[in-house]
Formats: C-alpha cells, structure tokens, sequence
C-alpha cells in the first residue's frame, strides 16, 4: 500500500512525497495493532488510506474480503458502517449544535438501523451505558461543550461504535485528555474492542499505552514499516536501529538512567528527497555500505516477527 503526494517547483520539476510507501500488515478481529513512529512518518495517513479518507496510488486494501480502493458507493456506505474512527481531539470531532442525542442519532438515521425514534433511543441508551456513562438521561440532552473532556471521548467512542463497525481506528485518543482520566479512556477501549471483537489500529507516540493495549506493534520511519511484532518481543528484542533508538528515548522514572544519545546522529531525510536505500541509513551508526546503495527486504527474524533491516539478510 502506498500514498503519493505531488510538489511542482519553479523550475518545474516534479517531485513526489511518499507519505506511505509499501507497506503490508493484517489486523484481526478481537486484536489491536500499535502503529509507532515520530511525527510525519506516516502513521495517521495510513490511518486516513485505511478508512477509505484518501486513495492510495498503489497496493490493495481489504476489508472483509472487499477491495476499498475499487468499489461502488453502494459498497462504500457498507464500509463506512465497518470502519469507523475515533479522533485526537474530541470536542473538534463532535458538532457543538448537536445534542448528544442527535449526534448518536445520526449514524443510525444513516444506516437504516433501529425500525422507529424509541427503538433508536434504546441503542443510543445502551451505548452510552457501555460507554460509562450512564444513566444515559442525564447526557442525552447535554451539547459537547457541558461535557468534560473524557465524557467527550467517551461520546466519540459511542458515536463510533453504535453501528457496530468490525474495524476500529484510534489515532492518539487520550493526547488531548488529563493524564488523570487517560487509563479509564484506555480500560474502556480495550475491554470494547475485545468485547465487540473488533480489529483495532492504535496510533500513538507513547510506547507505555501502545504496550498496554496492543497486541502487535508496528514501527514506521519516512513511510516505511521497519519492524512489527508481537507487543512484548518488540519492545524487549528492538531488532532494527531506529527501533532501538526510538525506545531509548522514551522518559523513565529512574533518575540514574542515562539516555545513550551516541545510538543517533544528524536528522531526518527530506521525505521529499529521499536518500538511495535505507531510508535511515544516514543517522545509523551501524550503517553498511549496502545500506546506502539497495532499500533492505523485510525479513522474517522470528516467527512472525518481520524486520526491514540489512543487519538480518544472512544472503
């Protein structure tokens, strides 16, 4: 799967931004998937291709055995009651003139589901009660703005969830919230996604709640996945150097503990020229000369645990 952007210079030369660029991955039912990675590398327009938001330039994407990337409109009101997403910011996500009501009343108006207004209300009630907030009374009535920030979030969910979609996307959903109410967010998401059996894509740039939620991590540098597997074995093994090096930077408690910042040097490549081969060839210390020359495979290291690394091609 990849994602291309078009740049025209003044000296009219055309150059292209690989946002995403061939990636493959899975995700099943009643498992999540942890996308990581430092800002621009591609995390939330993969996101955005997945939902059917942007057109990918090349690859497939499936869904239930659908093709999202070639179907019809009657195929893609389907998907759109499959997929769903919950976003980083939950008062921008939600319309400030609507009721909570009308808000969750909406998707269903939509999508044909519930036969009259009162059967409709008894699925918005349940939600809400799945949600934590209950009884449902006291916040049908409310506009997002009488709401706390988690209740909001906790809207979204609801919102998202109530046509009972089979893929769920999650694109840093507590960022916005006090650290104080981040793990009810994330006990909530969890507990729901195994409850509702859904496959779950998780974005975020904290390690600590990607390895509490996620079953499988994904790492992505400049539009590439560059390691991904199971949550425990990547973050205790860290095969691929900008692995390592994105974890050794995540803050730790210990005051003693020391940040070995000789594992990095320079900075990130222009996503619009890129270098030849390895996209991280340049700030890798234990670049080869290969590195700079062939773009790596990526290569089955364990049992499927897959690393885009030349240090592991034993050819």
């Amino acid at each position: 799967m990849g994602s291309t952007a078009l740049f025209k210079f003044r000296e009219n030369k055309i150059k292209y931004l690989k946002a995403v660029d061939g990636i493959s991955f899975t995700i099943d039912r009643g498992e999540t998937l942890g996308l990581a990675g430092e800002s621009g590398c591609g995390k939330t327009t993969t996101a955005k291709i997945l939902l059917g938001l942007y057109k990918p330039t090349q690859g497939k994407i499936l869904c239930n055995a659908m093709d999202i990337t070639n179907i019809t409109k009657k195929e893609l009101k389907t998907f759109r009651q499959n997929a769903q997403m919950i976003f980083q910011d939950p008062y921008e996500s939600l319309n400030p003139r609507f009721k909570i009501k009308e808000t969750l009343m909406e998707p269903l108006l939509i999508h044909k589901i519930g036969k009259t207004n009162k059967n409709r209300l008894e699925i918005i009630s349940r939600i809400l009660n799945d949600v934590g907030l209950s009884p449902a009374r006291n916040y049908i009535n409310r506009f997002p703005h009488e709401l706390s920030g988690g209740q909001r979030q906790r809207i979204a969910i609801a919102r998202a969830l109530i046509i009972n979609p089979v893929f769920l996307v999650a694109d840093e959903p507590v960022s916005m919230l006090d650290v104080s109410i981040r793990a009810g967010i994330l006990n909530l998401l969890k507990k729901l996604i195994v409850k509702n059996n859904l496959a779950g894509l998780y974005i975020s740039h904290d390690i600590s709640f990607i390895r509490y939620l996620c079953d499988r991590i994904a790492i992505m540098y400049l539009g590439r996945i560059v390691e991904i597997g199971r949550a425990e074995e990547v973050i205790s093994k860290r095969y691929h150097p900008y692995t390592q090096v994105l974890f050794e930077a995540i803050p730790s408690p210990d005051p003693n503990h020391k940040i070995n910042i000789g594992k990095i040097k320079g900075g990130v490549s222009d996503p619009i020229d890129l270098p030849e081969g390895c996209r991280f060839h340049n700030r890798c210390v234990r670049c080869m000369n290969i590195c700079k020359k062939e773009m790596p495979q990526s290569i089955e290291v364990e049992n499927n645990y897959w690393v885009e690394c030349h240090l592991y091609n034993k050819n």
